[in-house]
């Protein structure tokens, strides 16, 4: 049991971003708040057979690498927002540990070393979420409204009046927005507010659980006249999200080393940083180098993000993802930038795929695969299967890039490719898509041996 007056040092930092030491009888204790190289005292919140979890209540030994929050609303103290979790960190050395955390995970969950490590992704640490789910409450006996994230380890919204991670038109938009829906009729009934941002189009979806009221949809309007947004409503599932008025502008992405632009609705998937999925698409093109004569299959492929810059490199591209509407959202992109007769799109179930299924969408010279943070696994192991009971009507793919949003189950799927598939992991590489928070996303490149 940690001491009240024992000293931790700290050792690293966790997935979580908290602070991992050993107390003086070895047993593990995390610790939020503080930094690798620092010295603490702690207060133990919570205590199990193999480890502790505690906050720190002194300090010394300060770490280099500690500065000052960007954002009064980050911290320990009660009611602090839970959005973000290092922003005591140098956003630097964010990176460098979010780097570490891959490396581990491949080496010690998929027992795989890359031969390269790719250098990160990084780019702006503010201002960058184009994407964001505020929470709405009203909060009757306060007669006050709350609009933000949640608290740290708790349901209840954030008292938030600026979130530095946000655009700066978006973060001053967050006090008017809780004068907006303190003067609604619905005020009890409005859960959330989903943020998207496209090029020059800022999109508000307002979550309703009762029909609004004429006067309540005049609020909207005069609200998105003063401060320029597209309102849209969405009275129940995310089918039913539709325009408040229809004549507004379009609401896209542009991929400009493609010459592609990227039309979306705002309950689509689309990464939440512009700015680095920009140089993230870049970079995969780069790794996967697909030919003018190659066909390439695009896993996981949502609005086409991938697939649209394959096509125009490679001969043929096919997409596959498990949203219907998704595929239609694709299948219209490629018509709306000219690439319809370079693409196909499927839509399966890509968690339940089999070597038959495999066999079935055809040989392909090359695989980019980007699943939701459940990983690719069914793939890799249909590919692992095919590759010990080959067939003669099928080849597997020379590379694959993978991109992912969780290092445990990228590092789980290395495993299967390297060491039964027969893959070599040729280079891995962070990508700093959420600074500030400790979501890790990242690349790797599997390529199989010469025959």
């Amino acid at each position: 049991m940690t001491q009240k007056d024992e000293w931790l040092k700290i050792e690293s930092l966790d997935m979580e971003a908290q602070g991992v030491a050993h107390n003086s009888e070895g047993k593990v204790v995390f610790v939020e708040g503080a930094l690798p190289g620092e010295e603490v005292q702690v207060q133990v919140g919570k205590r199990k057979n193999q480890w502790e979890q505690a906050s720190y209540v002194a300090l010394r030994r300060e770490s280099a690498q500690r500065v000052r929050p960007g954002c009064p609303h980050f911290g320990l103290h009660a009611g602090a927002c839970g959005g973000c979790k290092m922003q005591h960190l140098e956003a630097s050395a964010q990176v460098a540990i979010k780097q570490r955390v891959l490396e581990d995970n491949l080496a010690h969950l998929g027992k795989v070393k890359p031969e390269r490590m790719l250098r990160p992704i990084e780019g702006p640490t503010w201002g960058y979420r184009f994407r964001a789910r505020l929470s709405v409450r009203y909060v009757a006996r306060k007669e006050t409204v709350l609009v933000g994230f949640h608290e740290r380890k708790s349901r209840y919204v954030a008292d938030m009046n600026v979130c530095p991670v946000l655009p700066p038109h978006v973060s001053a938009m967050l006090v008017p927005l809780r004068g907006l829906i303190g003067r609604m009729q619905a005020r009890d009934t409005l859960p959330q507010i989903e943020l998207a941002i496209g090029d020059g189009v800022t999109a508000l979806v307002l979550r309703h659980l009762e029909p609004l009221s004429d006067g309540d949809l005049a609020h909207l309007r005069a609200f998105a006249a003063e401060h320029g947004v597209q309102w849209w409503l969405q009275p129940k599932g995310p089918d039913t999200v539709h325009l408040l008025d229809d004549d507004g502008p379009e609401l896209g992405y542009s991929l400009p080393e493609f010459g592609l632009r990227m039309p979306f609705k705002p309950t689509d998937f689309t990464q939440v940083n512009h700015q680095i999925n920009t140089v993230l698409v870049g970079r995969a093109l780069r790794l996967l180098d697909a030919q003018p004569d190659e066909r390439v299959i695009d896993w996981f492929c949502g609005l086409g993000n991938f697939t649209l810059p394959i096509a125009t490199r490679a001969r043929q591209v096919l997409g596959v993802e498990g949203s219907e509407a998704l595929v239609q959202r694709s299948r219209q992109n490629a018509q709306r930038n000219g690439l319809a007769d370079k693409t196909s799109f499927e839509a399966r179930n890509l968690f339940e795929i089999a070597p038959d299924d495999l066999v079935a969408f055809g040989q392909a010279d090359k695989w980019l695969v980007d699943p939701p943070r459940e990983g690719a696994f069914a793939l890799a192991k249909a590919l692992a299967d095919l590759q010990a009971s080959p067939r003669p009507d099928w080849t597997p793919p020379r590379r694959i890039v993978y991109v992912s949003c969780n290092p445990a189950t990228l590092a789980r799927d290395a495993g299967l490719l390297v060491h039964v598939a027969g893959y070599r992991c040729t280079a891995a590489g962070a990508v700093n898509m959420f600074p500030h928070t400790a979501h890790v996303e990242s690349m790797a490149v599997f390529e199989l041996p010469p025959a």
